[in-house]
């Protein structure tokens, strides 16, 4: 990832101390003797500048907390999980109330929800009583989520997906 010490083969290099204070330009043998005298390790930090940009630092407590930080940003971090609510086109208003309720549980969670109306034999026939169902549930959704795509009928399933609006 970084070079250390020895690894650095250029033949200048530019110096920061460990408080960021600029050194100057130098050998990196030159590097490597102030780096030795105050006990620390010389890393390369920035390769692509010329000169390469080395800085005086204890690695080792450097990657300490480095490692530390991304520890840190993997647990403040949320994945957004597809949550999916199937229903029928039967379905009555008690059953369609709590589906409504556990879909907008999911979207304050910060996942995106997949609604779909599966239709099963003679069902078929009617896609437009799916079709007015999940948009009666868009709308009962409207003031926390967006609707991402609209009611699209794939095969026997018709689904939509509501995402939670930017605001939270």
């Amino acid at each position: 990832m970084h070079e250390l010490n020895e690894e650095i083969s250029d033949k200048e290099i530019r110096l920061i101390g460990p408080q960021g204070e600029q050194l100057g330009i130098m050998a990196p043998a030159a590097a490597l003797k102030i780096a030795d005298e105050q006990g620390l390790d010389l890393v390369k930090i920035s390769p692509q500048a010329t000169p390469p940009v080395c800085k005086l630092m204890n690695y080792g407590k450097f990657r300490f907390e480095q490692s530390k930080r991304e520890k840190e940003a993997r647990r403040n971090q949320h994945v957004v999980e597809i949550k999916e609510i199937r229903m029928s086109p039967g379905i009555d208003v008690g059953d369609f109330n709590t589906k409504l309720k556990n879909a907008q549980k999911f979207i304050a969670d910060g996942n995106r929800v997949k609604v779909s109306v599966r239709f099963r034999g003679r069902e078929m026939a009617h896609t437009d009583i799916g079709r007015a169902l999940l948009e009666r549930f868009a709308e009962q959704c409207a003031e926390t989520a967006n609707l991402d795509k609209a009611a699209k009928l794939e095969g026997r399933m018709m689904s939509i997906f509501l995402s939670p609006k930017a605001g939270k």
